[in-house]
């Protein structure tokens, strides 16, 4: 079974330039597929697409609504320089926070613009037994919400759990969520394989110092993509697998894909 998250960031850059992730996404061909930031928007379903295009079913969470540039011209790099400062001008979401000032006109100003939601999702071509979305907490500095989808699904009459999350920023209190979505893994049972699949936006020390007894799946730094320094997007195992191969890919994405080729025992 060949297991991937990956980050596709709507399919755009940080300019509001489209690109190719989606087709990147379905080139490695999951057999259980973790996205995240995935789009559906009025012109645009990119979980559709993705769940179409390689047979797969699941969920799909909507964290945020707002708007999606797709045909701005931009500059060099994945996105402006003053980003940080003045916010990014591909993705606005202003339900929660308000946009910078910058934010506001360049959104007014933007071609190729559409409203939508921004999402993770989970798919897979596994039986499916159950799948259920669980609401986490709200952090006061985070401009979405944040949920996890944990499925029950089945391998060849093996059974095991599969979660996928799109954690919070560590600056926005995201170790709070995830001291309680470690509550809740263990409250799951420890009889049946786990997999925890996400952009976690957190570094893997750091992340094992809360979420104990899970096996990295992969370990490979997926951020950014073009020169990775960090590993926060990462595949979680615990119970016993079988780990044929675990690699990361590069796309058009500003996060690299994690793939893991695993049966669980």
């Amino acid at each position: 079974m060949r297991v991937v998250t990956y980050n596709i960031h709507a399919g755009v850059d940080g300019y509001g330039r489209a690109n190719d992730a989606v087709d990147h996404a379905v080139s490695l061909k999951a057999d259980l597929f973790f996205g995240q930031e995935v789009w559906r928007g009025e012109a645009v379903d990119q979980y559709d697409e993705i769940a179409g295009r390689l047979d797969l079913r699941g969920q799909f969470v909507a964290l945020g609504t707002g708007d999606r540039v797709t045909a701005e011209a931009g500059g060099r790099g994945w996105q402006s320089p003053l980003a940080l400062l003045r916010g990014e001008e591909g993705l606005y979401f202003d339900e929660r926070r308000e946009l910078t000032a910058h934010q506001r006109a360049s959104r007014l100003s933007a071609k190729g613009r559409e409203s939508g939601e921004w999402g993770m999702a989970l798919l897979t071509n596994r039986e499916i037994l159950s799948l259920d979305v669980e609401h986490l907490p709200q952090l006061r500095r985070d401009k979405v919400s944040r949920s996890i989808i944990v499925a029950r699904l089945r391998d060849e009459g093996r059974d095991f759990i599969a979660v996928g999350l799109h954690g919070a920023h560590l600056t926005h209190g995201s170790l709070l969520q995830y001291r309680h979505v470690a509550r809740r893994l263990d409250e799951l049972s420890e009889s049946a394989p786990l997999v925890v699949g996400g952009d976690f936006n957190c570094w893997r020390p750091l992340l094992r110092s809360v979420l104990h007894h899970y096996d990295t799946g992969v370990r490979a730094r997926t951020w950014p993509a073009w020169r990775p320094h960090s590993q926060i997007d990462h595949l979680l195992l615990r119970g016993e697998w079988k780990v044929t191969m675990r690699r990361s890919s590069t796309g058009p994405s500003d996060h690299r894909a994690l793939i893991l080729e695993a049966t669980p025992l």
